[in-house]
C-alpha cells in the first residue's frame, strides 16, 4: 500500500513539474524554469507509475495508466497550443520556447505509448 501511495504522489509531482514547464515559457508562472525540472518531469512520472505498478492490483494498474496517459497528452497538447500562440503572437514571452518543445515530445510521446498500450488491452478483452 505505501508503495501504492509514494508512486501516486510521484506521478502527480512528475505531471506537475512538467505543467510548470509548460507555464513558465506562456508567462503564467514568474521568471524561468530550473534544469532540475526537467529532469523531474520524466524522472519522477516514470519512477511513479513503476512504484504504483509494484504496489497495485490490475485494475488499479489499469486506471493509473489511463489517467497518466491523458494528463501526459493534456500537456502535450497544451505546449503544441503554447507554441502556436507564441509563434502567432497572441502571448509574447521574454523566455525560450525549449521548454514546450521539451515537454511536446516528452509529454506526447509517453502518452501515445500509453494511450496505444491501454486501447491494446481494452480491445483484446472485447
Amino acid at each position: 500500500m505505501a508503495l501504492l501511495i509514494a508512486g501516486a504522489v510521484l506521478v502527480a509531482l512528475g505531471l506537475f513539474a512538467g505543467g510548470v514547464l509548460v507555464a513558465a515559457p506562456l508567462g503564467l508562472v514568474a521568471g524561468s524554469v530550473d534544469a532540475t525540472l526537467w529532469v523531474l518531469f520524466p524522472l519522477l512520472s516514470i519512477t511513479g507509475f513503476v512504484l504504483f505498478v509494484v504496489g497495485a492490483k490490475t485494475a488499479q494498474i489499469r486506471g493509473l495508466s489511463q489517467l497518466i496517459s491523458w494528463g501526459l497528452l493534456a500537456l502535450a497538447l497544451a505546449s503544441a497550443a503554447g507554441l502556436v500562440l507564441r509563434a502567432a503572437s497572441f502571448v509574447n514571452g521574454e523566455t525560450s520556447t525549449l521548454p514546450l518543445w521539451y515537454v511536446l515530445v516528452i509529454a506526447g510521446f509517453l502518452g501515445a505509448v500509453g494511450a496505444a498500450s491501454s486501447s491494446r488491452r481494452l480491445d483484446s478483452a472485447a
